[in-house]
């Protein structure tokens, strides 16, 4: 059904093994369960931006990596496309992941510095679609290239020739060159100066206008959140404590945390 939400979590949970010994002073070697994502439920529809906003270490990129299936919860649900996507393998898990997407925070850690960006953009293709014709595929990464304003001859050039705001083009390049449905941003600007940051968020913009995408937007910084997305979640030790309409949220927030978030920063954009 077209009202049926894109992506669905429901009661999402993961921990990690810490050693009582580093927090406590223990020394009989017990280990401790430290939960970083904590019954956490949200939906997002079908062209809508998301923004999931908190301090560092809060969790996002915890959950950012859960949606993406790169660390697997410890419970809970997820629905992407309808598909129960927490317990999608195989065949079903390949054509799935195919369709969601991730833009890494750091630009430089993200890109393989022996691999040109030619090989870089174009091997999802090679791995998704390997029947594609090599001047298809080679086809569609220039066009995926100038899509997010790099031009055909960064195809044979390597990661550190390019700024570190390129950098960030050629992963987003990387991310878009199979047509996602969803694309999951963490910190994507953090790792930028304010200026190219700036150029960045305006980038995703357009590109999700463009190729009708549904964005994730993680992000510590409130003012980067308010630029782009229509509806804002804040999270606080490994749990929502606040979801709604941007407008909502950022000008008239409940939670004494959100508050608190607001009032530390000078001015957000309308």
């Amino acid at each position: 059904m077209s009202d049926q939400p894109l992506l669905s979590i429901h009661e999402l949970r993961k921990s990690f093994a810490i050693s009582s010994g580093v927090l406590e002073g223990s020394t009989d070697g017990s280990r401790h369960r430290a939960m970083a994502v904590d019954g956490v439920t949200f939906s997002v529809a079908r062209g809508e931006t998301l923004g999931i906003v908190g301090e560092s270490g809060c969790g996002k990129t915890t959950l950012a990596r859960m949606i993406l299936r790169l660390i697997e919860p410890d419970s809970g649900e997820m629905r992407f496309r309808g598909h129960d996507w927490s317990d999608a393998h195989g065949a079903e898990l390949r054509a799935l992941r195919s369709r969601i997407q991730m833009v890494f925070q750091d630009p430089v850690a993200s890109l393989n510095p022996r691999m040109k960006v030619g090989t870089i953009v174009g091997e999802p293709l090679a791995i998704h679609e390997p029947i594609l014709p090599r001047a298809e595929r080679q086809s569609r990464t220039v066009q995926m290239l100038e899509a997010v304003g790099l031009t055909a001859d960064s195809l044979a050039r390597y990661p550190h020739e390019f700024s570190g705001g390129q950098r960030q083009r050629i992963g987003i390049a990387r991310a878009l060159i199979l047509r996602p449905d969803l694309v999951v941003a963490d910190e994507p600007v953090s790792a930028l100066d304010v200026s190219v940051g700036a150029q960045i968020l305006e980038l995703l913009e357009r590109l999700r206008r463009e190729f009708s995408l549904t964005l994730i937007l993680i992000s510590h910084s409130l003012p980067v959140v308010a630029q782009l997305a229509t509806r804002v979640a804040v999270m606080q030790g490994g749990r929502f404590v606040e979801i709604g309409p941007a407008e909502q949220v950022l000008q008239s927030a409940q939670d004494p945390y959100t508050q608190a978030l607001i009032a530390a920063v000078p001015e957000i954009p309308a």
